[in-house]
């Protein structure tokens, strides 16, 4: 069986009520609103991975002010649709504060639009799962990093 762990890491920015997104599209599908962030190079920190993962995909440079958790996921694949793989994503949810840059869209990337959102809007979006994860990490801060039940918990 072949493994693979994806370690990730991703903002939470939050400005006068509204969530910064980006949009990812889907193929053949209605695109997904994300939070920005995406999958950590060999050798980088996490934490320069956040940062530059938001400027490529919403042209703002952030300021990471907090940890806010952690998220882990694992996937065993069905062997009956090709080879049977098990996959674990590891993420990482930090609070970022916007201190510069312009609000734009990635070109060449994995979104192609990035825009705020009220709060109160974000239950209506179609978005992933993450998104949840990040809000309530950012809304609880779990002193120990770690949500442990709800929805967006893993088994």
């Amino acid at each position: 069986m072949r493994r693979n762990l994806r370690v990730a890491a991703y903002a939470v920015c939050v400005r006068d009520g509204h969530l910064l997104l980006a949009r990812s599209p889907t193929p053949g599908g209605t695109p997904e609103w994300v939070l920005p962030g995406g999958g950590m190079e060999h050798g980088e920190d996490p934490y320069d991975t956040v940062r530059r993962e938001v400027t490529e995909e919403t042209g703002y440079r952030i300021e990471v002010t907090g940890l806010l958790g952690v998220h882990t996921r694992r996937f065993v694949g069905d062997p009956r649709v090709g080879r049977r793989r098990d996959h674990q994503s590891l993420r990482i949810f930090y609070a970022g504060e916007v201190t510069g840059g312009e609000l734009r869209p990635e070109v060449g990337g994995s979104t192609d639009f990035a825009a705020w959102h009220d709060l109160a809007a974000v239950p209506g979006l179609v978005r992933v799962p993450m998104v949840d994860i990040g809000l309530r990490l950012w809304r609880e801060r779990p002193p120990h990093g770690r949500l442990t039940d709800g929805p967006d918990v893993s088994p």
